[in-house]
């Protein structure tokens, strides 16, 4: 993690964009069909109940506006909590550079399978996404529905570092979405991007920006 990252203070900015409606291309749908059939048939013998499918038409159009009006930074991409790894699939779908970490053995497999029959190019590693460090924000929080609040080395699995991702993906159950923003707060780079799927149409897209020495920029 960058010196600079660690000592601004920073806030983000709901970027409010909208979903668009437009078509989904033949080969994005073929792909995401192909998903949506692998994970009814996985959620018929597995037992992750923490795993709930986000609404993946809606996450394509919002990667896809952010592609083309070049709304995040750079091309890197990383998915906490990946699952099946649809999103991670998406991104690199649209051009990105695309990561997932995944906790679930089992989903890290069937992330893996579906990638390579579609082949993407995408990297799933096994763990948490909580970097060192940023499991203090989690001690000083009530439990919580189905995250693990532990950090581990995915990171430097992948040699990159959590400052270095453009743009963030997670689907956080209620009562993880605040702790989940302030994460992306404490690690997350400048002008970097967090999209976070709340169920529903609930989609919010958070710009990281710094503010140094307790001043905000004139």
């Amino acid at each position: 993690m960058t010196s600079d990252a660690r000592r601004s203070r920073s806030t983000s900015i709901d970027l409010g964009l909208p979903a668009e409606s437009a078509a989904i291309p033949a080969d994005v749908r073929r792909f995401l069909d192909e998903a949506e059939r692998r994970i009814a048939d996985f959620q018929q013998t597995a037992r992750i109940p923490g795993f709930v499918p986000s609404d993946y038409d809606r996450v394509y159009h919002v990667l896809q506006a952010i592609g083309d009006h070049s709304l995040a930074p750079g091309p890197r991409f990383c998915e906490w909590g990946s699952g099946f790894g649809v999103v991670a699939g998406l991104a690199a779908m649209l051009g990105f550079e695309a990561w997932g970490i995944e906790i679930e053995s089992e989903l890290i497999d069937a992330a893996c399978r579906l990638a390579a029959d579609f082949e993407l190019p995408v990297e799933f590693v096994h763990g948490s996404f909580i970097p060192r460090g940023g499991e203090e924000l989690f001690d000083r929080q009530d439990g919580f529905s189905w995250l693990v609040p532990r950090s581990g080395n995915a990171y430097a699995e992948m040699e990159i570092d959590p400052d270095e991702f453009d743009i963030i993906f997670a689907y956080p159950w209620p009562d993880e979405i605040q702790v989940t923003t302030e994460l992306f707060e404490k690690v997350a780079a400048s002008g970097s991007l967090l999209i976070s799927f709340r169920g529903g149409d609930d989609i919010c897209v958070l710009r990281k920006s710094l503010i140094r020495s307790g001043r905000r920029p004139r």
